[in-house]
C-alpha cells in the first residue's frame, strides 16, 4: 500500500499522507478479496476528479499486475500502455527519483489551466500534526504543542443535557401555557380555540476541571488547558489547578488565546510544578465551591496521576462527598496508557471506586476517549478502565 501511494504521487496524482492514510483505513475496513474491490478503495480515497482515473488505472495496473484474479481493474481501454523507463536517467535527472517510482513509471507533466486549480495541494502542516498525534504530551515541546491547536479546535467537548427551569413554547409540549392561551382567546371572542403549550428548556451540564500541575503532571496540564480553550464547547468550563493549594483560573483565562492562557496559568498558580496534595485541594473545592452549587449536577474532570503525598483516607472522604452532588466524575490519568496498569498508588486506589470512568488522555489520539467519557451517562462507581484497559482491576 505504501509503495502504491508513493508511485501515485510520483506519477502526478495529488496523493499525500492524508489520502494515503485514508486509503489504508479503507483497505482495512473493506478487506478486499479481489483487485476490483481494491481499485474501488483507491478510487474512493485517492482520486479527486474524473480526469485522474486513467492515470490511477495505469499506476494500479503497473503495481498490481499479476497480483489478483481475473476481475482486475477496469481502466480506460483507449489509454496508451505504460512507457518503460530509460535505463540511464537523462542529464540533470535524479536517478533516485526514477527508482522510487516503482521501476518504469513516468512522471506526469505538471497540470496547467483549470485542472491545476482543481488539484489539492499537499499540506505539510497536516503531516506534522499526524506525526505529533501519537506522541505523548510529556515528550512535546512548547512549539510542538502549539502546532496541535488546529487539531484540538476540530474536537467538540459536549456534556449531557439537563432540564432547565425556564420554559419555551412548543406545539406538542407537556404543559399548557395559560397566559398565551388566554391572550389568543381574546381574538376568538374569549373562547380558547387553541391551547398554547410549552416545555422545559434543556441546557448542557456544567463542566468542572480540576487539573494537577505538580512536576510530573505539568506537560499534561498544559495540553488540557490548551484543549479547553481550543475545543468547541469547552470554553465555558470552570477550571481549577492544584498541587499544594487550589487556584481558580476561570475568570483569569477567559477570552484569551491558548498561548496567553498557558502563560497566565503559570503566573497565577504559585505552586506550579510543586508537590501534590489532592485530598486537601479537593476538600477546599468541596467546601468553597462544589457543595455550594458549582458541582451540583455537573460533570467533573480530574486530571492527575494519583500520586498523593497527603492522607489517602482524606482523598477518599472528599471523593465520596463530591460523588453525592456531581452527575459524573471522569478521571484522566496518563499512567493508565500502559496495558499492565493497576491502581495501586494510595491516592488513585482511594479515588477509583468513585469515578465513573478513567481515561489516559496522554496524547492527541487519546483525547477522543476523553471527549466521549465527558458526554457519557451517569454510571455506577467502580467502573473498569476504558479503551484498551477494560480488563483492568475492579475495586470494591
Amino acid at each position: 500500500m505504501a509503495r502504491f501511494t508513493a508511485v501515485c504521487h510520483d506519477a502526478g496524482l495529488p496523493v499525500g499522507p492524508d489520502r494515503a492514510a485514508r486509503f489504508a483505513r479503507a483497505v482495512v475496513e473493506v478487506a478486499p478479496t479481489t483487485t476490483r474491490r481494491l481499485r474501488h478503495c483507491a478510487v474512493a480515497t485517492l482520486v479527486s476528479h474524473p480526469e485522474q482515473l486513467p492515470l490511477l488505472d495505469r499506476v494500479f495496473a503497473a503495481v498490481f499486475e499479476g497480483v489478483g484474479d481475473d476481475a482486475g481493474p477496469r481502466g480506460d481501454p483507449n489509454a496508451p500502455p505504460l512507457a518503460a523507463a530509460p535505463a540511464t536517467p537523462p542529464s540533470g535527472g535524479d536517478p533516485q527519483g526514477d527508482q522510487a517510482t516503482g521501476g518504469g513509471m513516468p512522471r506526469a507533466a505538471a497540470p496547467t489551466g483549470e485542472r491545476a486549480q482543481r488539484e489539492a495541494p499537499l499540506r505539510a502542516s497536516a503531516a506534522a500534526t499526524e506525526r505529533l498525534a501519537g506522541r505523548e504530551f510529556e515528550a512535546l515541546s512548547a512549539q510542538e504543542l502549539a502546532r496541535l491547536t488546529g487539531a484540538m479546535r476540530a474536537l467538540r467537548v459536549a456534556t449531557p443535557v439537563r432540564r432547565s427551569r425556564r420554559m419555551r413554547r412548543a406545539s406538542h409540549g407537556d404543559r399548557i401555557d395559560l397566559r398565551s392561551t388566554l391572550r389568543a382567546a381574546g381574538r376568538t371572542g374569549g373562547d380558547p380555540v387553541r391551547l398554547a403549550r410549552r416545555r422545559a428548556r434543556t441546557r448542557p451540564r456544567r463542566l468542572v476541571v480540576l487539573c494537577d500541575i505538580s512536576g510530573s503532571m505539568e506537560p499534561y496540564a498544559r495540553a488540557l488547558i490548551q484543549l479547553l480553550y481550543c475545543a468547541a464547547g469547552a470554553q465555558r468550563a470552570e477550571v481549577f489547578t492544584f498541587a499544594t493549594r487550589l487556584t481558580r483560573l476561570t475568570r483569569a483565562l477567559a477570552r484569551s488565546t491558548p498561548a496567553v492562557a498557558l502563560r497566565r496559568a503559570a503566573l497565577l498558580a504559585p505552586d506550579w510544578s510543586g508537590g501534590t496534595c489532592i485530598g486537601e485541594a479537593l476538600a477546599r473545592f468541596n467546601d468553597e465551591y462544589g457543595r455550594r452549587g458549582m458541582a451540583h449536577g455537573a460533570v467533573v474532570l480530574i486530571l492527575s496521576d494519583g500520586w498523593e503525598t497527603g492522607d489517602p483516607e482524606q482523598l477518599r472522604r472528599e471523593m465520596a462527598r463530591l460523588r453525592q452532588v456531581a452527575y459524573r466524575i471522569v478521571w484522566a490519568n496518563p499512567r493508565t496508557r500502559h496495558e499492565d496498569y493497576q491502581p495501586l498508588a494510595g491516592g488513585m486506589a482511594a479515588a477509583w471506586p468513585y469515578c465513573d470512568e478513567v481515561v489516559s488522555a496522554h496524547s492527541l489520539d487519546a483525547l477522543g476517549p476523553l471527549v466521549t467519557a465527558l458526554a457519557g451517562p451517569r454510571g455506577s462507581s467502580g467502573k473498569p478502565l476504558s479503551g484498551p484497559h477494560r480488563a483492568g482491576t475492579w475495586l470494591s
